[in-house]
C-alpha cells in the first residue's frame, strides 16, 4: 500500500512544480516568438534578409533579453490559482502585451531616431501574446484535469476546517480535489459540513487514505490533538502523503492570512522569524520608490494643470485634499490627494469610510478614483520616505484605534510603510463593514509576511492593469 500511495502522491504536481513548468513553457514560447520577431524584422531589411549575417550584424544583445522582460510582465500569472483561470489568464496576457507596448513606446520616444527596431519588437510582442495564450490554454486543460490534481483530506471539521472549505469553494477553478473531513466527534461522523462528508474518525485515517487515494492532509485542529491522531498523521507522512497546517494551505490557495484561526504565537513566528527582510530588499525597495517617485513626479507636474482645472470646473476649490494618517510604527504623517468628494463630506467631524457608489463622491471624483489619478499627489509622501510604492493602505488614527479592538492583529499592518498601492488594494474592493476590513487585513498580513521585490513587482503590474481597466477604488 505504501509504495502505491507514494507513486500516486508523487504523480500529482505541487504548486512549485507547476510554477516551474509555467516558467519553462513561457520561456520556450518567448524564444520562438523572438525568432519570429527577427524574421519579420529581417524581411523589412532587403540587404540582410533573415540569415546568420543578419543575426550577427543587425541584432543587438538587448534583443535576446526580451523573453526575460516578457516573463517579468507575466509575473502575476505564476500564481497557480490565477494561472488556472482562463478569464484571468486572458486578462493578464492582454495587460502584459499592452504594458510592453507602452513601455517600448516610452523608450522609443527618448531614443535616437532609427536606433530601435519597431518591426522586430512589434512582431515579438504580437507572436508572444498569441502563442502564450495557446500555451496557457493547453496548461489549463492538461494540468487542471482531475486526474492530475491533488486529493485533499481535512483533519478537523470545526471552524478552522470549515473556513478552509469556504475559501476553497470561492475559487474557480478549484486548486485541488477536496474529498472530505476526518473528525473524532461522533455526532459529526457521516454528516455533510459545508457540502463535504465527514468520512471517519482519526482511528480509520490510514484506511481512508488508501480507499480515497489521498495525496495531502490538512491539519485544521486548533485545540488539543489526541496522541493516536498524531501517530496516524505521522504514519501517513511516512507513506508519502503531504501534511500541511490549515493556515499555510489557506495562504497558498487564496493569498491571505486566516486571522481568526491562528495560534497565539503566530504573530511572533511570522513577523520575527519568517518575515525578516534583508538589507538588499530594503535597499532595492527604496531604489524602486525613488525611481518610480521621480517618474511619478514628472507625470504629476505634467498633468496637474489639466486635473486642477477639471476639479475647479466640476466642484470648485480646493483642488487638493490632505489628512493625517499613520505610517510605519504608528508615526503620523500628512497624506495628499486630489479632492474627489464634495466639500464638507464629513460635516459632523466623524470619520466615515468610503463605500461603493458613495454619494459624497463628485462626478469627476469617480473617474479620478477609477483611474487612480487621485492618488498621484502621494508621490510627495513616497519621495519624502513617509510612504512606499507598495504597502498596506495608510489609515487614519481613529480607524486604527477602532479596528484594533475588533480585529485580531490589526495593528501589525503598521510594521511596514504604507503604500500607494498594495496587495489588499489590488485584490479587494471597498470595506463597508468590520468583516470586510478583516479580509483586507488578511491580505495586508500576507504581504507583510511574504514581501519581496518580486511580490512588489507583481502588485505594481496588477495596479497597472487596474488603472488600464479603470477599476480603481
Amino acid at each position: 500500500m505504501a509504495d502505491s500511495q507514494t507513486r500516486l502522491s508523487g504523480f500529482r504536481l505541487r504548486h512549485g512544480e507547476l510554477r516551474a513548468i509555467l516558467i519553462i513553457g513561457d520561456l520556450l514560447v518567448s524564444y520562438i516568438s523572438l525568432f519570429i520577431g527577427m524574421y519579420f524584422w529581417a524581411a523589412g531589411d532587403l540587404w540582410y534578409k533573415f540569415s546568420f549575417e543578419f543575426i550577427r550584424v543587425r541584432v543587438p544583445f538587448w534583443f535576446y533579453l526580451l523573453p526575460f522582460a516578457w516573463l517579468i510582465l507575466m509575473v502575476e500569472l505564476y500564481d497557480i490559482p490565477r494561472a488556472s483561470n482562463l478569464r484571468k489568464t486572458l486578462s493578464s496576457i492582454s495587460i502584459a502585451a499592452l504594458s510592453g507596448v507602452l513601455l517600448y513606446a516610452l523608450i522609443y520616444m527618448i531614443s535616437r531616431k532609427g536606433s530601435l527596431p519597431r518591426t522586430g519588437v512589434g512582431a515579438f510582442l504580437l507572436a508572444n501574446s498569441v502563442l502564450a495564450l495557446f500555451w496557457r490554454i493547453g496548461f489549463i486543460r492538461l494540468f487542471t484535469a482531475s486526474r492530475l490534481m491533488r486529493r485533499v483530506l481535512i483533519i478537523g471539521a470545526g471552524k478552522a476546517g470549515q473556513t478552509l472549505v469556504r475559501a476553497y469553494q470561492s475559487l474557480t477553478p478549484t486548486p485541488f480535489d477536496l474529498i472530505g473531513y476526518i473528525d473524532d466527534d461522533p455526532e459529526k461522523n457521516g454528516t455533510l459540513i459545508e457540502g463535504y462528508p465527514v468520512l471517519a474518525s482519526s482511528d480509520q485515517l490510514l484506511e481512508v487514505l488508501e480507499n480515497e487515494h489521498i495525496s495531502d492532509l490538512v491539519i485544521a485542529i486548533t485545540g488539543e490533538m489526541r496522541g493516536s491522531t498524531f501517530q496516524s498523521i505521522l504514519d501517513a507522512q511516512e507513506m508519502g502523503v503531504d501534511v500541511t497546517r490549515m493556515p499555510k494551505m489557506y495562504e497558498e490557495i487564496i493569498n491571505r492570512v486566516p486571522i481568526h484561526h491562528l495560534e497565539s504565537d503566530w504573530i511572533v513566528r511570522s513577523f520575527v522569524d519568517e518575515a525578516r527582510t534583508s538589507g538588499f530588499y530594503e535597499l532595492g525597495k527604496r531604489i524602486i520608490d525613488l525611481i518610480s517617485g521621480l517618474i511619478g513626479l514628472l507625470f504629476f507636474i505634467g498633468t496637474l494643470p489639466i486635473v486642477a482645472l477639471a476639479i475647479l470646473l466640476d466642484d470648485g476649490l480646493p483642488i487638493f485634499y490632505s489628512q493625517d494618517r499613520l505610517g510605519k510604527g504608528g508615526r503620523p504623517f500628512r497624506i495628499f490627494k486630489y479632492r474627489t468628494m464634495f466639500k464638507d463630506a464629513e460635516k459632523d467631524g466623524q470619520p466615515q469610510t468610503a463605500i461603493e457608489h458613495d454619494p459624497r463622491i463628485t462626478r469627476l471624483g469617480s473617474l479620478l478614483r477609477r483611474s487612480r489619478i487621485d492618488e498621484i499627489p502621494q508621490i510627495i509622501n513616497i519621495l519624502s520616505g513617509e510612504m512606499s510604492m507598495v504597502g498596506p493602505r495608510a489609515e487614519r488614527e481613529e480607524w486604527v484605534r477602532h479596528f484594533q479592538k475588533e480585529i485580531p492583529f490589526y495593528r501589525a499592518r503598521l510594521l511596514v510603510k504604507p503604500g500607494l498601492t498594495g496587495w489588499a488594494q489590488v485584490n479587494y474592493g471597498y470595506t463597508a463593514t468590520v468583516e470586510d476590513t478583516g479580509i483586507k487585513l488578511e491580505y495586508d498580513l500576507y504581504y507583510i509576511k511574504h514581501r519581496s521585490l518580486l511580490l512588489d513587482l507583481v502588485i505594481i503590474l496588477r495596479t497597472v492593469g487596474t488603472v488600464l481597466r479603470l477599476r480603481g477604488r
